[in-house]
């Protein structure tokens, strides 16, 4: 009785817990009780007209049931004769059982696991039988083709594809039917797979680390190179600064200047601007180069990661 959302260990000797769980009085008003009868009632939701009795207060006669308002019907389209032979022929159903269909639909409010539990009952017990999705399948085309030849907007079609709905059971079913030995197997695979994640997390942060300390020492030296030469260089002479040529590329060594993007093997969704990070174990000379080159392209350094891009 005395456990919370904190998970405090219950005392072991008794305490007080304070008023909450006396019994309050109650609290009674000085009006007047209203006055109830028991009376007759029909229930506008029935076709029936049956009439059953209920309690009920005197200034509520006259009144509808309250609880017809949740009667919600679910509008299910019609087709005439012409509508169908014109628009509706299917080679694999018939008039009739596009009918019983319909009718039922309009019977169990489009609960179809009920409409496919009973559709070869009965005097139907030779009908060809139908699955879910074969049910579900008819339905929607028709309404899709009803709604377009009667001027409807393209919001009002109603999407189902019948082929993909049959995979995602069987895949369901699969997962279910796994036995505990391939369940394990699974989980030691994933494991696995984290494992190898982590260590090549921990491989992409050492070489960044690295490649920070060889920018870092490659500043120092230029630092130290620029300082020998302002020493050397006489205070008369007006400082030249030299153009630094850039250096021209072998266009048949075309390994040496390549970025090996990672692939991206990993199992699950994935990104297109995963594909478009630099490696970490790319010099800061050449990011830059990259840098560079997109400018004068006049490309953003991060454009939108479309598949063309």
């Amino acid at each position: 009785l005395l456990y919370n959302d904190k998970k405090d260990v219950p005392p072991v000797i008794e305490t007080e817990t304070g008023p909450t769980y006396k019994l309050q009085k109650a609290r009674l008003g000085m009006r007047r009780v209203r006055p109830w009868v028991w009376a007759p009632f029909t229930n506008p939701a029935r076709t029936d007209n049956v009439s059953f009795s209920h309690w009920r207060r005197v200034a509520d006669e006259g009144k509808e049931y309250p609880f017809a308002k949740f009667n919600k019907k679910i509008e299910i389209p019609k087709y005439t004769d012409i509508e169908y032979k014109e628009h509706l022929v299917s080679e694999t159903w018939t008039q009739e059982e596009t009918d019983r269909l319909f009718d039922m639909c309009e019977w169990f409010d489009l609960r179809f696991i009920i409409i496919q539990a009973r559709w070869n009952l009965g005097e139907y017990e030779n009908t060809v039988k139908r699955s879910i999705e074969d049910l579900k399948d008819r339905y929607y085309s028709v309404c899709n083709t009803l709604t377009k030849i009667r001027g409807g907007s393209v919001n009002e079609s109603k999407m189902y594809d019948a082929e993909h709905e049959t995979r995602r059971k069987q895949q369901l079913e699969r997962l279910y039917s796994r036995t505990p030995k391939q369940i394990e197997e699974e989980q030691m695979l994933i494991q696995e797979m984290r494992k190898i994640e982590a260590r090549k997390r921990d491989r992409d942060r050492k070489t960044q680390d690295l490649q920070k300390l060889i920018s870092a020492v490659d500043k120092q030296n230029d630092s130290r190179k620029s300082l020998k030469i302002d020493k050397k260089t006489t205070h008369h002479r007006k400082r030249v600064t030299v153009p630094v040529r850039p250096t021209r590329v072998d266009p048949n060594n075309f390994e040496a200047t390549t970025i090996k993007f990672p692939d991206i093997k990993n199992s699950g969704v994935s990104t297109r601007s995963q594909r478009m990070k630099i490696p970490a174990n790319v010099s800061q000379k050449k990011v830059k180069n990259v840098e560079q080159a997109l400018e004068s392209l006049k490309i953003k350094l991060n454009p939108i990661p479309t598949e063309d891009i």
